[in-house]
Order: C-alpha cells, then structure tokens, then sequence
C-alpha cells in the first residue's frame, strides 16, 4: 500500500468536525502527507431553488465572513497554513472533487452520518463524495450510534 502524501480534509466546521480531524490529522502523521481542508458554503440560491426573487447577497456574504473566521480559528487549532485552507462556494462534493484533482490529492476525509441508515445515507455530502472522486475516501462516522 502507497502512502498518502495529500490528504483534503473536507469539514463542515461543526462540532463533530473535530472527530472527523483528529483522524485526518493522525493519518497526516503516520504518512508524512500534507494536509489540506475545504469547507464548501452552498449558495443560498440552491436552498431556495432560486424561485424567490430576493437578494441574498448580504446574507451570503455575511455567511462567508462567518465561516471564513471559523474556519481561521479551526486551522490555527490545528496548525494549518494559510495556503492549505480553502474555502469555496458551491455544491459539497463538485467543489470537493474539483479541489482533490488540483491538489492531486490522494485521500479526501470526511464526516459521515451512520445513524441515519444505508438509505438516507445516500443523498449525504458523504456518499456525493464518495461517488466520481478521482482518489481514496475515508467517511469518518460521526454523531450518535
């Protein structure tokens, strides 16, 4: 088995986001690879289908400024560059995918639900993943048995 020399961390920067690190992190260690973490903001347009004619500008904004500052302190927690920190707008696993290809990344982790079931499991961030990546992925099950 070939070492993984990069690792894309996909988080949600939820509490369960730290689970889903802390085995990103050892497998970081264990293979001398860099990390690298994407979190994914769906534009808010998707949620509403984009049927409402509002402007959802300020709003967006708003939630990137807060995200960008959460994801800032999770990377100085754990470490990370500036440069090794991504923050994209877009549908989880396309901008996931499209991030692990430029990387070359040979890994992507990520959080997973197993107490929702196969089934429900199936229109997760997770199984989007794991389906037309171009590398390994490893779902980290999270949350509640």
């Amino acid at each position: 088995m070939s070492n993984y020399k990069t690792i894309l961390l996909a988080i949600d920067l939820s509490d369960e986001a730290e689970e889903v690190t802390a085995k990103a992190l050892s497998l970081t260690k264990s293979n001398d690879a860099t990390l690298h973490v994407i979190h994914v903001i769906e534009p808010l347009s998707f949620a509403y289908g984009g049927d409402i004619p509002m402007d959802f500008s300020g709003i967006q904004d708003e939630i990137q400024k807060q995200a960008q500052s959460q994801l800032t302190d999770f990377a100085s927690r754990h470490q990370l560059p500036e440069q090794q920190q991504h923050i994209v707008i877009g549908r989880p696993e396309n901008e996931i995918h499209s991030l692990a290809k430029e990387l070359k990344a040979d890994l992507i982790v990520v959080g997973s639900h197993g107490r929702h079931g196969f089934a429900l499991l199936l229109g997760s961030t997770a199984n989007g993943v794991l389906h037309g990546a171009s590398c390994d992925v490893l779902a980290v099950r999270v949350g509640d048995d």
